[in-house]
């Protein structure tokens, strides 16, 4: 193995020494960090991470994805990339927001387990220990829970909370914490996910539709040590959104004409009777009906049956194309026990 001092290319001697494990065959652990704007808490945590996993005598590898940072971060982890061989910065074009950022370090971490944490200091990465060791007891996601929480009550705590209830009421996955970054992931289970939007907080939801078993345990929260939040009460909206988008990929993913078409369905036969009903009065009791708004209800209750109706059908062709065109099954198996050769 090449042997370097401390000075020669910067490196740390804890570095070198962790240097000849870092093939993607022997990793055990890949982190996975969003940065956007956190030139003041990236060497911090870096040492962090790096003290913390060491200790452990774990093979890792650091993935920083930097989204379109405009203070200093960029550079600063470009730098400390070329003087670490534990560290990967993957920097993106532009701002795209912490869901690309997130896909992008999933698609080049390469180790069979993907931690994940904010770069702000607020989560503390010798939790990390713990989130691999639950892993270990069958779990495909463990994710943490800020059980006592440095934020503001008003704009982040109490909206928060009643995001986690709302979200846990209607995905099914009942977790108290569904906005830590915090988290660890199997590898393969982030590779059947394709996130897009703002989905990265429903991430328990989305494993929870691909047959994930899912756990918390309670991990430590700091109050920011430097700069400012990214998060606003602005983001209530998209949540809302999103939240409206899981429910209906969990329910009706790969049958969208049940909703559509039954939808459509009692629109027309609404529609049809009281166009019945109409008919029957004009016909057989001589009323006029031209003047009646019920005749317009029952010309426009048809009409967006037949749309809803013929909706549905897109959808559903929609969702085969989706799922032929990738290859991607509409079923996940968790293990295959015996052969299956029979007996000789």
């Amino acid at each position: 193995m090449q042997s370097y001092t401390k000075d020669q290319n910067s490196l740390d001697y804890r570095q070198v020494a962790h240097e000849e494990h870092l093939t993607p065959s022997k990793l055990d652990l890949s982190v996975v960090i969003p940065i956007h704007n956190e030139v003041e808490s990236l060497p911090h945590l870096i040492d962090a991470i790096a003290t913390t996993l060491q200790a452990s005598q774990l093979n890792y590898e650091i993935v920083c994805v930097d989204d379109g940072s405009r203070d200093g971060s960029t550079e600063l982890l470009k730098e400390q990339a070329r003087s670490r061989t534990d560290l990967q910065a993957v920097i993106l074009r532009r701002n795209y927001g912490q869901t690309p950022a997130m896909a992008a370090g999933f698609k080049h971490a390469q180790a069979p387990v993907i931690v994940t944490l904010d770069g702000d200091l607020q989560n503390d990465p010798a939790d990390i220990p713990q989130l691999l060791a639950k892993l270990e007891e069958g779990y495909d996601l463990v994710s943490g829970w800020r059980k006592e929480r440095q934020d503001a009550a008003l704009t982040r705590l109490l909206p928060s909370k009643i995001a986690n209830l709302l979200i846990g009421r209607v995905t099914g996955v009942k977790l108290h914490d569904y906005g830590c970054s915090l988290k660890a992931y199997r590898a393969e289970l982030v590779a059947d996910m394709n996130l897009y939007g703002e989905l990265h907080r429903f991430l328990p939801a989305l494993a929870f539709i691909e047959g994930a078993r899912i756990t918390e345990i309670p991990v430590r929260h700091y109050a920011r040590r430097y700069g400012r939040s990214k998060y606003g009460l602005d983001r209530t909206f998209r949540v809302v959104m999103d939240l409206l988008t899981i429910s209906f990929m969990k329910t009706f993913l790969t049958r969208p004409m049940h909703v559509f078409g039954l939808l459509g369905m009692i629109t027309m036969v609404l529609g049809i009777v009281s166009g019945g009903y109409l008919t029957f009065i004009k016909l057989f009791l001589n009323e006029g009906i031209r003047d009646r708004p019920l005749l317009l209800l029952s010309v426009a209750l048809v009409l967006a049956g037949v749309q809803l109706f013929c909706f549905g059908l897109l959808a559903e062709l929609t969702m085969r194309t989706y799922h032929e065109s990738q290859s991607r099954p509409i079923y996940r198996v968790r293990e295959v026990v015996g052969s299956g050769r029979g007996t000789s």
